[in-house]
């Protein structure tokens, strides 16, 4: 389980199966969030089939499709009211590319762009791409 932390309550990982969520439970997460859309994976990763593992084990599942290359809005919103929960997140895609940025974006004028985007960048991310935006988000908060 290669678990990424971008924060002290948030942290991003790759794809992640039944097999991790004792892992995901041991490092103390309370809320999962899938940023992987199903059509990018087999039948058996979809969230909702992974949901009844996720949920037996005591966590929240929030399902926030990230559509490569078409990042939403409603994305960052929707992560923005998940992390707003409370507790410590894991949230996951193919790589944790699309879960870091969308973290970013959600949590835009709550903490310093700089910080934000080197969360990410450090894991090799591609944050930084979105450092104009991040700012803009931050304006308008």
């Amino acid at each position: 389980m290669d678990i990424r932390p971008l924060s002290a309550d948030y942290a991003v990982a790759p794809q992640i199966t039944p097999e991790d969520i004792p892992a995901i439970v041991a490092a103390g997460f309370d809320t999962v969030i899938c940023n992987r859309p199903d059509g990018e994976i087999p039948p058996d990763l979809h969230a909702e089939a992974l949901r009844p593992a996720i949920e037996a084990a005591g966590l929240r599942l929030v399902v926030n499709p990230v559509v490569g290359g078409g990042l939403s809005m409603e994305n960052v919103e929707a992560q923005k009211a998940a992390i707003d929960m409370g507790g410590k997140v894991l949230a996951y895609c193919a790589s944790g590319n699309r879960s870091s940025i969308v973290w970013a974006l959600a949590l835009a004028g709550t903490r310093p762009t700089e910080e934000l985007v080197a969360a990410g960048a450090r894991y090799g991310y591609q944050v930084p791409q979105f450092r104009d935006l991040i700012e803009r988000l931050a304006q308008g908060r």
